[in-house]
């Protein structure tokens, strides 16, 4: 008799961007690592933590490369391989490029899950870099004890239309384009309290490309672009606040996907949001009175989340619109960045 295989989230201490190591861990980490050396053509590195390198090829094309894998956020091992390889692909679109290829990193405990298993994953991947138009040309594989899954990603963008977390200006409104409680819904699925139709915005949440990236780059009144991952909204805005030595205002309710308040109200969390506070909640200010679960909600980490776009206030309404005709129908203003000192302010 075959023994059944085990869940995929059974095999892994932590899924999604929620594996990712804490901001202040991984701050003391690279203290010692030194900086890259001067290299001419090197746009974009370490130094504001972005969401790529970029690389000036010629006078007409930047190469943007990225990597990002993590473990199992769900069982379905097609529906794991799509939310990895849409999660790697967003770093390049959040640069402004357009994807040509992708590589693909895998690490299976290959004595736990069949080779169909694996496949499965694979091909969900595949299947995203399909519809992005580009192919997964080649990439590398190993035994772990651990489920792991994702790409080497990478594009192509004008040098003069990349997009950094760190060009944001005062009085720029901030848009998000996906609701937040991705970190939530999994972590009810984990714990067996996600309905169907909670499994169903997850996933649709996490596979969606965010491709108005691309459409961004060179476009009048935008300054500043981040996706929203790991660590959560709050600590993505306080990297844009950083790398434009402004201050982000951010609303307490931001647009969430279904299902998450009820429970993230009845205390459905993972541990990835208290250790993102715990790492930059020194300069994130919060209204008085607000309650732990919403506080919690905005560092809830996103896997595979929207773009966070800072662009001019009178150009609002135009890319508002061009990202719900986008399918970002959810796409809304979360805040605006002000003068001041280089923090996140929350505001009821």
């Amino acid at each position: 008799m075959t023994t059944p295989e085990p869940r995929l989230t059974s095999l892994a201490h932590g899924g999604g961007c929620g594996c990712k190591l804490a901001p202040a861990v991984l701050q003391d980490i690279l203290k010692g690592v030194p900086q890259a050396a001067a290299f001419a053509n090197l746009m974009v590195g370490t130094e504001t933590s972005d969401d790529a390198a970029v690389w000036r090829l010629n006078d007409s094309q930047a190469l943007v490369a990225t990597t990002d894998f993590f473990m199992p956020v769900v069982d379905d091992p097609f529906d794991f391989g799509r939310i990895a390889a849409t999660n790697a692909l967003s770093d390049v679109y959040a640069m402004g490029a357009t994807p040509i290829f992708a590589l693909a990193l895998v690490g299976m405990p290959v004595n736990v899950l069949s080779t169909e298993t694996i496949g499965r994953i694979l091909q969900g991947g595949a299947a995203v870099c399909a519809a992005a138009g580009i192919p997964v040309a080649g990439g590398h594989s190993i035994d772990s004890v651990e489920p792991i899954y994702g790409l080497v990603a990478l594009g192509l963008v004008h040098p003069d239309e990349v997009l950094t977390n760190r060009g944001a200006r005062s009085g720029d409104v901030l848009i998000l384009t996906k609701p937040l409680g991705v970190g939530v819904l999994s972590a009810a699925f984990k714990q067996g309290r996600l309905d169907e139709a909670g499994y169903a915005a997850l996933i649709a949440s996490t596979t969606k490309l965010n491709t108005l990236g691309a459409r961004l780059a060179g476009r009048a009144g935008v300054h500043a672009v981040t996706d929203v991952t790991g660590f959560g909204l709050l600590g993505h805005a306080l990297e844009m606040a950083r790398g434009a030595g402004l201050t982000v205002e951010l609303t307490s309710q931001p647009p969430l996907l279904d299902a998450v308040e009820a429970l993230a109200a009845a205390s459905v969390r993972t541990g990835a949001s208290g250790r993102n506070l715990d790492s930059y909640g020194a300069s994130v200010d919060l209204p008085a009175g607000l309650p732990d679960w919403r506080r919690d909600l905005l560092a809830d980490p996103q896997t595979s989340g929207g773009l966070l776009i800072a662009v001019a206030a009178d150009e609002a309404g135009a890319l508002l619109d061009l990202a719900r005709a986008g399918g970002f129908d959810r796409a809304a203003v979360v805040g605006r960045v002000t003068g001041g000192p280089a923090r996140v302010r929350v505001v009821a």
